[in-house]
């Protein structure tokens, strides 16, 4: 009797703990179901029982009120892309989704705020320099600069800072450094010098290059493309200006380094010894690079006057380069195509549709009032604000998801009253572009640079950077303002 008492009273107990958990279960689920009810009424700001889907659905698409979950996801998406991590392209292209799929765009509106003639002009240049760095045309640049200064440390200096800058007006900021870089390494070595103010200056004269022109920089490429700004005034606009401030800063860090850069007459000799032309790979490729580029910049120079975008320019190049190389060699035109940063396009196509989704909701408007109100409307103290917060802010930030940002903001500013917009524009480009020579993490280049170095035991901290560069670049944005006052707002 006993055994079996036991066993019934086992069976009755597990059979009461079944029960009370399946109870405990059911009402956390109804709990469950009670507080997100609540939760997903407070965060669409609707009444129970007063408000269906449809109006839910046209508050967002009309931007009336954004709040709780929408807002959190817009912006700890714009915040995350703003960082510059590797994953920048993940972010803004899982942060376009969620704003479609959580109701604040629709697909259409979405893609009609994607600026596809910034997207075409950056593959273009991509492929034009993808093909052109198999030449070895860079490699003969540096050496045959080096020969023309008799190999001098400071004349060299600002040899190269000067190549880089160039370079760095015509291509990618990373392209020309991730080009002339490994080259100064080898130079410098021997030679004998320290190749740390070398890298430092090579690094500030590719965001003062990247200023100078349409192409140069990713945010004068998104500022010419949104304002319909041609090749040609940005050279007339800016050119002037970064070629002065480029001799300022290398006269600076000649005096910061000056007595640090000796080296001996026989390793001069050394590297006047070097082969210029035997870096040339492809002689033939190389001709037919330097027609197609030719050709190209003609186009950025004339599209204005021609109808043609600078989308239309790049890829007309491109298509071009590719036609007249490799037109039999579909493996060779894979393998072109492969190096261009997809991730750099599908980041930009990502923040484009985030930025939409700000000027749908109306979150720039407030922003741009806010603006107008603080500086009480005056063209003057706007553009100052304009120059010096992009410039802080691309210190800190990726400057790209700022400008993008910022350009409806200006768009705006005119909607509301501010006549001359024109002070704005140029001062958000060197604003944005001067900036990022402010610390180590505030140019896609400056990263790259650093890890380069670091790979070969030559190390760049961050605050041994910023000693030097943040007041450089402080200088530099001073310059700049006097430059926006005295031309265009006096």
């Amino acid at each position: 009797m006993r055994p079996e008492r036991h066993r019934r009273k086992y069976r009755r107990g597990h059979r009461l703990t079944t029960r009370a958990l399946t109870g405990r279960l059911r009402h956390g689920i109804d709990l469950l179901r009670q507080h997100a009810g609540k939760f997903f009424k407070r965060s669409l700001n609707v009444r129970e029982g007063r408000a269906p889907y449809s109006v839910i659905h046209r508050r967002f698409l009309n931007g009336a009120r954004l709040t709780g979950t929408h807002l959190c996801i817009l912006i700890v998406a714009m915040l995350v892309a703003c960082i510059g991590l590797d994953t920048d392209s993940d972010i803004a292209i899982v942060g376009a989704m969620l704003m479609i799929l959580f109701g604040v765009l629709d697909q259409e509106t979405a893609i009609r705020h994607i600026d596809f003639n910034t997207l075409g002009l950056l593959m273009g240049m991509m492929i034009i320099v993808n093909i052109t760095s198999e030449t070895g045309l860079f490699n003969f640049l540096a050496i045959w600069s080096a020969k023309k200064v008799k190999a001098r440390p400071i004349a060299l200096l600002v040899a190269l800072s000067a190549l880089t800058m160039v370079c760095s007006a015509f291509l990618d900021n990373v392209t020309t450094v991730l080009l002339t870089v490994p080259i100064t390494f080898s130079i410098t070595a021997q030679l004998k010098v320290d190749v740390k103010p070398y890298l430092i200056s090579q690094i500030l004269s590719s965001n003062i290059g990247g200023t100078a022109t349409l192409i140069g920089d990713p945010p004068n490429i998104m500022i010419g493309s949104a304002v319909g700004l041609n090749f040609v005034d940005f050279l007339a606009n800016l050119s002037g200006i970064a070629v002065l401030i480029f001799i300022l800063v290398e006269l600076v860090l000649i005096a910061i380094y000056g007595k640090e850069l000796h080296t001996q007459p026989d390793l001069q000799e050394k590297v006047m010894r070097l082969n210029a032309k035997s870096q040339i790979a492809n002689p033939k490729l190389l001709k037919k690079c330097l027609f197609v580029i030719a050709l190209t910049i003609g186009l950025f120079v004339v599209h204005g006057y021609l109808g043609l975008q600078t989308a239309t320019a790049a890829l007309s190049g491109a298509g071009l380069l590719l036609l007249i190389t490799y037109t039999r060699n579909e493996g060779m035109i894979t393998k072109v195509l492969s190096k261009i940063e997809w991730t750099a396009i599908f980041f930009f196509a990502g923040l484009f549709v985030l930025v939409g989704a700000l000027v749908e909701t109306g979150v720039i408007k407030v922003l741009a009032a806010e603006a107008i109100k603080l500086t009480n409307g005056s063209v003057n103290a706007t553009a100052m604000l304009i120059l010096w917060m992009s410039a802080f802010a691309s210190a800190f930030i990726d400057n790209i998801p700022f400008v993008a940002t910022l350009i409806p903001l200006i768009q705006d500013m005119g909607q509301m009253g501010l006549s001359n917009l024109d002070p704005m524009w140029w001062s958000l480009a060197l604003g944005a572009c001067l900036g990022g020579n402010g610390t180590l993490i505030g140019a896609s280049a400056n990263v790259v640079v650093a890890s380069m170095a670091a790979q070969r035991g030559k190390q760049i901290s961050f605050l041994g950077f910023m000693k030097i560069a943040f007041p450089i670049m402080i200088m530099t944005i001073a310059i700049s303002s006097v430059y926006v006052w005295i031309r265009y707002l006096l």
